[in-house]
């Protein structure tokens, strides 16, 4: 059978893309290859989803006919661009989808002369399909090759195209969110604790009363303002509350968590 899909680091995401790729029919066991340096966990994907496994990095590229992640650490980067120099660019140009934080498209087109790049930014909630990715296309990408990435990434979520230059921007807001959703989640519960509920019950809430809200706003398509003011009856509990979060400059903290985090993204990007 021939081999579509290739994929170069078989850690968290790795796997949680890997898994849902085949659990959608978008791709057969049979038709990947993992390159993954760790033997036990070569074994562990060989026997859990069917996919041909290797140590070798140009072996996938000398294989794969349609396109090939790049999942690993963004330090070794420069490591994998030089062992597949000598063998680059080949004659079938896959698609090339770099999911390396920090990693520039000029970069990844340098390693990669001539053939298509996207540049891709999943976030943690994908390893449960339920992720937020942007991508960004690089100068030889055509429209085959976005849908591609497109389909690749809705397996785990949803998928939004954005210019490079956003893409610090997508880190410190969908990147980063997940661990600012997080702190709300501890600080509800911790709150309702502080208000004299079981912990077990207050985490169940709390975790709950975010997911409902998410899931209410995705539905019917309302603003969060709007939500808010329905919520919140003249003189009544959830007014007080707001007014709480108001004082503690709770909507200007999370403006802010996000502005750092980009801010940070630029950083790391400069090197």
């Amino acid at each position: 059978m021939t081999i579509k899909f290739g994929l170069i680091g078989g850690g968290v995401m790795g796997e949680a893309l890997l898994s849902r790729l085949i659990a959608r029919g978008i791709y057969q066991g049979a038709e990947v290859i993992v390159s993954e340096p760790q033997a036990a966990r070569r074994s562990f994907l060989q026997q859990q989803y069917g996919v041909a496994v290797t140590s070798d990095n140009c072996l996938v590229f000398a294989e794969v006919q349609e396109a090939v992640m790049l999942a690993v650490k963004p330090q070794v980067f420069s490591a994998l661009a030089q062992e597949l120099a000598d063998i680059l660019p080949i004659e079938h140009s896959p698609l090339i989808i770099s999911i390396l934080a920090g990693v520039l498209l000029k970069q990844l087109e340098a390693a990669f002369p001539q053939m298509p790049v996207i540049r891709a930014m999943p976030n943690t909630p994908a390893t449960v399909g339920a992720g937020m990715t942007a991508i960004c296309l690089s100068a030889y990408t055509h429209p085959s090759h976005q849908q591609k990435a497109q389909q690749i990434f809705s397996a785990v979520g949803e998928v939004v195209e954005v210019a490079e230059t956003l893409m610090d921007a997508v880190t410190g807001l969908s990147g980063s969110g997940p661990a600012y959703v997080a702190l709300m989640i501890e600080a509800l519960s911790d709150g309702g604790v502080a208000a004299g509920l079981p912990r077990e019950v207050a985490k169940k809430l709390a975790l709950h009363t975010v997911l409902g809200t998410a899931k209410l706003i995705e539905e019917t398509k309302l603003h969060p303002a709007e939500l808010k003011d329905r919520v919140t009856s003249p003189g009544g509990t959830t007014i007080a509350g707001v007014s709480e979060l108001e004082k503690a400059g709770f909507r200007s903290a999370l403006i802010q968590a996000v502005k750092g985090a980009a801010h940070r993204s630029q950083e790391l990007g400069k090197g």
